[in-house]
């Protein structure tokens, strides 16, 4: 497997595109493996690194070069929106790539507007029970070349794919997953359309030997199945017995169906949420399809307790609830866990403004119970100003300090306060996480 890398990229000129996490692991592996060969590394930030055998491009003209090399591996990060990718196409490879061109039959992908880490854990932990040699990869924070020495020929990698990762892909994995589409990062794609094929990619080359689970009753994803040639074997994941043709798990009442067999009934569970049991279908479907015991999946199942910063309970502080859920980025997740939750009397939200259509959201907002909107900067304030002539309370904050502040004062006791964003963190916090972090240091501490 390392051997089959190594030959690619040994007589290549190559440049690393992009070195946060995933290009510092790049470079590692490089250096481990091939010595001293002589490599660039091109970031729109400055880079500080001490090695001879290193070009160091960067600065703002850090994508002109592109046409140099023979091979770019790009980390997740990096957009080429506005790049003319004419001459470049056919070079660009990345960590996941480079790995599946070797393994892939040993690989289950998968992605989604939402829900791919909570399904990717899950299924790692279910998979883990009863394989044993099982690492989880990918967009949850470790790049899939970190352990490939450690990679076995009967090894199984459970790996989160975003759709950056996916974006110029040209192998697909054994088994592959797409959870849902909705709209989402149109600033680093451009078209909704672009995103959402950028996802389809984790199926597009597969063959007739590998396994495409999709949920069916998604609009994006029905349409794009329905027109799409897609090699891969359907396996499709529904709310109801509608359409039910070929492989399919299905639910009726509390029970879950793959094909005309009840494998699991939902009584028992700590993830709360529809959106929660759909991922569990997920789940059972890919222990369908590898033949392992539904029981001991089952016993995985009702023991896990989710992601931290996912309708995350922090605790109850002055008789409220407080729900920490800045891993929400988009309105469809919001909105799934003020469902989930159930007695949110606040919400806290507002990012970074992506471009997307919030207009579903404002409606449901208006037609909510929800009593206190906090607006934070920028989507939330957008959002609070065509709620201002509604019958909520809308609050406009610029801190999370304000925020809590006013949840104290508005919330009705023994009612919910919850932070979820509806929008990326990253416009006042490096990531989610650290939003997330701040907020339960401000609940905790007060």
């Amino acid at each position: 497997m390392i051997e089959k890398i190594i030959e690619k990229l040994k007589d290549k000129n190559i440049a690393i595109l992009g070195f946060g996490r995933e290009g510092q692991s790049t470079y590692h592996f490089i250096r481990k493996y091939l010595g001293e060969k002589r490599i660039t590394i091109l970031d729109q930030k400055s880079i500080s690194i001490d090695d001879s055998n290193v070009t160091l491009i960067t600065g703002e003209d850090y994508l002109e070069h592109l046409e140099e090399f023979d091979l770019i591996i790009k980390t997740p990060g990096v957009s080429l929106k506005d790049i003319d990718l004419t001459n470049i196409e056919d070079k660009i490879t990345s960590q996941l790539e480079l790995l599946l061109e070797v393994n892939r039959k040993n690989i289950i992908g998968i992605t989604g507007t939402k829900g791919k880490s909570t399904t990717s854990t899950l299924t790692y932990e279910v998979l883990k029970d009863q394989l044993g040699d099982v690492y989880l990869l990918g967009n949850i924070g470790v790049p899939v070349l970190d352990e490939i020495d450690h990679y076995q020929d009967n090894t199984t990698l459970v790996i989160e794919m975003s759709s950056h990762q996916l974006e110029f892909i040209h192998q697909s994995p054994h088994i592959a997953c797409i959870l849902n589409l909705y709209e989402d990062h149109l600033d680093h794609t451009g078209t909704i359309e672009k995103y959402h094929q950028s996802k389809l990619n984790i199926f597009k080359y597969q063959t007739e030997d590998d396994y495409a689970i999709y949920s069916d009753d998604n609009s994006y994803l029905q349409d794009y199945m329905n027109h799409g040639s897609y090699l891969g074997k359907k396996y499709t994941v529904r709310f109801d017995f509608l359409n039910q043709i070929g492989n399919s798990t299905r639910l009726l009442d509390h029970d879950v169906f793959i094909n005309d067999k009840v494998v699991y009934h939902d009584d028992k569970r700590m993830i709360l949420g529809d959106h929660n049991l759909k991922n569990i279908m997920f789940v059972l479907t890919i222990v369908s399809i590898l033949g392992l015991d539904f029981e001991k999946a089952k016993s995985i199942i009702s023991h896990f307790h989710g992601l931290k910063y996912r309708m995350e309970y922090i605790g109850k502080y002055h008789d409220i609830h407080f729900y920490n859920d800045t891993i929400a980025t988009i309105p469809e997740a919001t909105i799934n866990a003020v469902k989930a939750i159930g007695n949110v009397d606040t919400l806290i939200f507002g990012g970074l403004d992506r471009g997307i259509d919030y207009q579903e959201f404002i409606s449901f907002l208006r037609d909510s119970s929800i009593h206190n909107l906090i607006c934070m900067p920028t989507t939330g304030v957008m959002i609070g100003k065509e709620l201002e002539n509604s019958d909520k309370n809308v609050l406009f904050v610029n801190t999370l300090e304000e925020a809590y502040e006013k949840a104290l004062i508005y919330t009705n006791k023994e009612m919910s306060c919850l932070l979820s964003p509806a929008a990326a963190s990253y416009e006042f916090f490096k990531n989610f996480e650290e939003k997330g972090k701040k907020f339960e240091e401000i609940v905790k501490n007060s």
